[in-house]
């Protein structure tokens, strides 16, 4: 009689400063259904002891694996990259990333594998169900229509619901290792993973369910654009030029210079070529009203 061999995972998870809740976050990720999980764990250098709790509750668990410290990333996505790079998953059939402070439903991976599987995909992302302390829950609705160029412009949701295919995964690595500088200089991994999958043709599902709640608190390093304060904050980052630096990295590392007439527009910063911009403008976000908000700010010269 032959076993069932589930499909195995390599969950990548990046900590720092941790203690509150990244102990129910790994043993949410431990006790996913039907899937054979391990789980790497980078610590950017932290001051709460989150690798002295983690190495006394897991120090007998060969499902879970703690890197040596190296240095002070300063940033999820620096932490993410070191993992890609550092890690061998070459023997495990997806790749998934993790915060520490989330909660995982007990199927969310095993409902990836079965879509991916069955319809051919490389990669997986989804809605999540945003919620604080008081009580309050927001879904946040990331699985709009995908368009041409939306990967210039924002990832394809959350990082930490990114299920990618080992196909992919063994990509993404193998060209992050080769552009190691240029890489590290993009401030959101997960951006950087949904353009490089995206640029290089592979297939991405975006699932309007729901698989995770993702946990919003004060030291949120990206947390969900809701109230007055976090708007503001993403008008400012608009404003200051972040944003479209980061969209220049991206066309920069991924070569993509002479892919669209409009990189041109946007490499070259100017009042003419921001109002040049909203001839493509719809190509650029997935969700209408964000495609609204680029025609205002590039109108206003603000982008």
């Amino acid at each position: 009689m032959y076993k069932n061999i589930l499909p195995k995972f390599a969950i990548l998870l990046a900590a720092y400063n941790g203690t509150r809740w990244i102990e129910e976050q790994v043993d949410t990720i431990l006790n996913q259904r039907n899937v054979d999980v391990e789980i790497f764990i980078s610590i950017d250098i932290s001051t709460d002891g989150t690798r002295i709790l983690l190495e006394n509750l897991y120090k007998n668990n060969a499902k879970i694996h703690i890197l040596d410290d190296v240095q002070r990333f300063g940033g999820a996505a620096k932490n993410f990259y070191r993992l890609i790079k550092d890690v061998d998953f070459s023997r495990f059939d997806y790749l998934s990333l993790s915060d520490q402070d989330d909660i995982w439903n007990s199927d969310k991976l095993y409902n990836a594998h079965q879509l991916i599987s069955s319809q051919g995909y490389d990669a997986y992302s989804g809605n999540v169900e945003a919620f604080w302390e008081d009580g309050k829950t927001m879904l946040i609705d990331k699985a709009q229509e995908q368009t041409c160029c939306d990967y210039l412009f924002e990832a394809a949701g959350p990082g930490c619901t990114y299920v990618i295919s080992n196909r992919l995964a063994m990509h993404i690595k193998e060209f992050l290792t080769a552009n190691w500088s240029e890489v590290n200089k993009i401030e959101l991994h997960d951006w950087f993973i949904y353009a490089f999958s995206r640029v290089n043709n592979y297939k991405w599902y975006i699932d309007k369910q729901t698989n995770m709640l993702y946990r919003q608190h004060d030291t949120n390093q990206v947390g969900v654009n809701s109230g007055i304060r976090a708007i503001l904050k993403r008008f400012m980052m608009i404003k200051s030029q972040w944003y479209r630096e980061e969209t220049i990295k991206i066309i920069t590392v991924l070569n993509l210079k002479s892919r669209y007439k409009f990189t041109s527009y946007i490499i070259n910063k100017s009042f003419l070529n921001n109002l040049l911009l909203i001839g493509s403008l719809f190509s650029f976000r997935r969700k209408f009203s964000d495609k609204i908000f680029f025609l205002l700010v590039c109108s206003l010269g603000i982008y």
